[in-house]
């Protein structure tokens, strides 16, 4: 009789514990990044009974008799599938789409995320709502990442300029009339930028010589374009000063001579203006004068048993002794998600099913409440055997 009552509180505890797990979920089913937790019950030990009994002559086997002991919490396990996307339109706003977290330095301690609620501070530092270090890698003068490194904290100053760009290259194309009289002259009108980051006219003057080449001059170095039978130039480059002149393709046909710059390198001195984050978590600063360059780039981790994480609140986890190492790499690599920026990933719980749950654990606790009623009737109406 005891043992159906202690089984009846053993079922109590349990369903009040998935009662407890299923008001945590329903509780977040607006939080940003929360996964949602799901429970599963284990019988205790059993009583033994009888023995199980083997085959003896003419006398067939025996099993064993085990009564029950009542029931336990077996685990608590953690959904990590998808929540859906929810447009912020907020830059700093980061969604992994696939597996993976967001890494997090909280003091000393390193603590991982699906919550992408970043923001700038006023030291330039990128941190979640709490003010947690996002960690990542930041890129060079020139813009090179090296995601080798160990990730450290992201800082994007605005106004923060970039060196002037002295120009080395430029792209040439346009004919060049084979059967022009020689002492022909054509000018070109382009400009180029200097250490400085001035960016002076240059004037380039093409003069037909009396080999069919023809003079090329900045007005202070010069340099000899020849060209094939085939209208083509014999070499796809030539030097003036320290630009480089890819001159591959010009032609060199009868008709009008008409030669023209149409790319070239350098730049001014540029501020800071604006960024933007790709899908690989690369952040690309907008400068000034145009140009843009790569500033950082979010890291990100995945583990071996991503089940075995320790939840720490504000929707970050902490690695345990089972979830294994983090593997830190780049969104896009190893098996890790990609990024979206100006979007977050909501909750994945999953409120019908929640709900049902709880009818669930609802009936489950009444039905065990009514083990021990009936349990105590018993037990009462043995000891009204003695009146």
């Amino acid at each position: 009789m005891l043992r159906s009552m202690f089984s009846g509180i053993s079922g109590l505890r349990a369903h009040q514990q998935m009662m407890d797990v299923t008001g945590n979920n329903i509780a977040n089913v607006n939080t940003t990044g929360f996964k949602s937790s799901t429970v599963t019950f284990q019988d205790t030990l059993s009583q033994m009974v009888r023995a199980a009994g083997s085959p003896q002559g003419e006398v067939g086997g025996t099993n064993p008799a085990q009564i029950g002991l009542g029931v336990r919490l077996g685990t608590v396990g953690t959904n990590f599938g998808q929540g859906a996307a929810q447009n912020t339109g907020k830059s700093t706003d980061l969604l992994i789409q696939g597996d993976g977290f967001f890494m997090v330095r909280s003091g000393g301690e390193q603590l991982f995320t699906r919550s992408g609620a970043f923001d700038w501070d006023n030291n330039g530092n990128l941190v979640n709502a709490n003010g947690n270090m996002v960690q990542g890698w930041l890129a060079d003068a020139d813009g090179n990442l090296n995601t080798a490194a160990v990730p450290g904290k992201i800082t994007l100053p605005l106004g923060q300029t970039i060196a002037p760009q002295v120009t080395t290259n430029m792209k040439m194309i346009g004919n060049l009339q084979v059967d022009a009289p020689t002492g022909t002259v054509k000018e070109v009108q382009t400009t180029a930028f200097d250490a400085t980051g001035r960016e002076n006219p240059v004037t380039l003057t093409f003069t037909k010589q009396a080999d069919g080449t023809w003079n090329v001059g900045d007005g202070t170095n010069t340099g000899n374009l020849a060209f094939g039978v085939d209208g083509r130039p014999t070499a796809g480059t030539l030097t003036l000063g320290g630009v480089t002149v890819d001159v591959a393709a010009m032609t060199h046909y009868s008709g009008v001579s008409a030669p023209s710059v149409n790319t070239r390198d350098g730049s001014a001195a540029g501020t800071l203006n604006a960024y933007s984050f790709t899908e690989t978590g690369e952040i690309v600063g907008v400068f000034s004068n145009g140009l843009t360059q790569v500033m950082g780039q979010v890291a990100m981790a995945n583990f071996n048993n991503v089940s075995g994480l320790e939840k720490v609140g504000n929707s970050m986890y902490r690695m345990t002794v089972n979830s294994g190492l983090p593997q830190v790499g780049p969104a896009g690599t190893n098996g890790l998600g990609y990024m979206s920026g100006g979007q977050l990933e909501m909750s994945n719980v999953d409120l019908a099913q929640e709900f049902t749950n709880l009818v669930i654990a609802q009936r489950g606790f009444q039905a065990n409440s009514r083990v021990i009623t009936s349990s105590d009737e018993i037990l009462q109406d043995l000891v009204n055997i003695k009146r």
